[in-house]
């Protein structure tokens, strides 16, 4: 079941590159979690610079902006420092959050199939309701999308 706007924000617990970040732990805080299939390519280096760009923005807000993948915390550390990234990045090596919302699944490359992250970002309210969920993202322009959409929490 895929998640959407008014769906309650799965719990989670994992490891980031500044600590460990929980759903408990941002209790009565809105915050962004945005998916991506892995540290340092092309779509994903595009994206987690353009939160960064933006994250003072977030911040005023109020909101908190965590990016999530498979990829280790030793990865994670070293896509921040070589991209000079702001925002915080967490590693989910057993794709259980992912499970959890719902982003992992089948996808075709060239014809193949193979299991992967589906490039997703939700925006969670102070209340931990989804407010909006983006599926399928398309990076151009999806920061200012969202940015724009948390300025209404």
């Amino acid at each position: 079941m895929t998640l959407q706007a008014g769906d309650k924000a799965p719990n989670f617990k994992l490891e980031s590159d500044s600590g460990t970040v929980s759903r408990a732990g941002l209790k009565g805080k809105p915050f962004v979690v945005y998916f991506y299939p892995k540290d340092d390519t092309s779509g994903c280096t595009k994206e987690a610079i353009a939160f960064s760009a933006a994250v003072n923005k977030f911040e005023k807000l109020g909101i908190f902006v965590l990016g999530v993948s498979r990829d280790s915390l030793a990865s994670h550390q070293k896509f921040k420092a070589k991209h000079k990234l702001k925002i915080a990045l967490g590693s989910d090596p057993d794709t259980e959050m992912a499970k959890d919302w719902d982003v992992w699944g089948e996808k075709t490359l060239y014809g193949r199939k193979y299991m992967g992250l589906e490039r997703a970002t939700f925006l969670v309210n102070d209340k931990g309701v989804i407010t909006q969920a983006w599926h399928k993202v398309k990076v151009p322009g999806h920061v200012e999308n969202v940015l724009e959409a948390a300025k209404s929490l």
